[in-house]
C-alpha cells in the first residue's frame, strides 16, 4: 500500500532524523567544566583546564583539551602560556589569531586589575602588590626591559612606564633621562624594575652600579629612589633589602 503524503509527514522515522540530532561530544565536558570551575573554584583545576576555559571562547564549536594540554606541554604553565611571545604561540598547531587573541586578552586584563591595586594607594603599604605587579608585567619577557614606577609625595603611584626595550641580557640605561622624566611628571619619588629572562634575579655589578649613580643624580633634585626590584620566572630580588643601596 502507498503512503499517503500525510504518513510520510508524520513518520517517527523521518521525525528523528530531522528534529533529534545528536550533541557534540565536547558539550557535555564543557558543561561539566564550567560548573567545576564555578562551584569548586579555579584551585580545583589543573592548568590545562583552566585554559580550556579560555579557549571556549576563541573555538566555541571543538574540543579544545588536547590544544590545551599542547600548550601546557610546549610553554610549561599557564602563567607561561598567557605570557608567551605571539610567534611561538602561532607555531602550535590549531593555535591562530583567535586563540592568541583570548589568551592576550586573559594577560591584559589580568596586569589592568594588577594596576588598579596599586593606584592611588601608598606603595610602601601594598609592596606585596607593587612587586607582583612587576612579575606578572615582566617576568616572562623574552628581553630585558627596564620600568620606572614614578610616586607623588604620598608615595602613591602616579604613572608606571617602560624606559627602555634591550636584548636576552643587556638593556641600555640612561641616567639622565631618568632623573628628567621624573621630574616632568613631579615625582618625589621612584621605584626602579628590570627583568632577567634567563629567570635568575640575581643582580649584576651593572646593576648595582646603575642602581647607585641614578640615586646620587636624583638625590640632589629631591628624588628618592625607593628601590630597584629584579623580577624573572624564579623570582625576585630587592636591592634594597639586600642592603645594596
Amino acid at each position: 500500500m502507498t503512503k499517503t503524503t500525510e504518513d510520510r509527514r508524520t513518520s517517527p522515522a523521518k521525525q528523528g532524523s530531522f528534529f533529534e540530532a545528536p550533541m557534540p561530544s565536547y558539550f557535555g565536558h564543557r558543561q561539566r567544566l564550567r560548573e567545576r570551575f564555578r562551584t569548586a573554584g579555579p584551585d580545583a583545576l589543573p592548568d590545562y583546564e583552566l585554559l580550556e576555559l579560555v579557549l571556549f571562547r576563541a573555538i566555541p564549536r571543538r574540543d579544545t583539551k588536547e590544544l590545551a594540554k599542547r600548550l601546557i606541554a610546549r610553554f610549561g604553565s599557564f602563567a607561561e602560556v598567557i605570557n608567551a611571545p605571539e610567534h611561538l604561540l602561532s607555531e602550535v598547531k590549531d593555535v591562530g589569531e583567535a586563540v592568541i587573541t583570548e589568551l592576550k586578552l586573559v594577560r591584559a586584563a589580568a596586569l589592568r586589575m594588577m594596576r588598579g591595586e596599586i593606584m592611588g594607594r601608598p606603595a610602601l603599604s601594598s609592596w606585596r602588590q607593587v612587586v607582583d605587579y612587576c612579575r606578572a608585567a615582566m617576568g616572562f619577557e623574552p628581553r630585558e626591559q627596564f620600568r620606572i614606577l614614578f610616586l607623588d609625595k604620598r608615595n602613591q603611584l602616579i604613572a608606571d612606564e617602560v624606559q627602555q626595550q634591550g636584548t636576552v641580557d643587556h638593556t641600555p640605561v640612561y641616567v639622565r633621562e631618568v632623573v628628567k622624566r621624573a621630574l616632568e611628571l613631579s615625582a618625589t619619588a621612584i621605584v626602579l624594575c628590570h627583568n632577567h629572562p634567563s629567570g635568575d634575579p640575581t643582580p649584576s655589578r651593572a646593576d648595582i652600579e646603575m642602581t647607585r649613580q641614578i640615586i646620587e643624580a636624583a638625590r640632589p633634585l629631591g628624588v628618592t629612589v625607593h628601590d630597584h626590584i629584579i623580577v624573572g620566572r624564579n623570582g625576585h630580588v630587592s636591592l634594597r633589602s639586600l642592603k645594596l643601596i
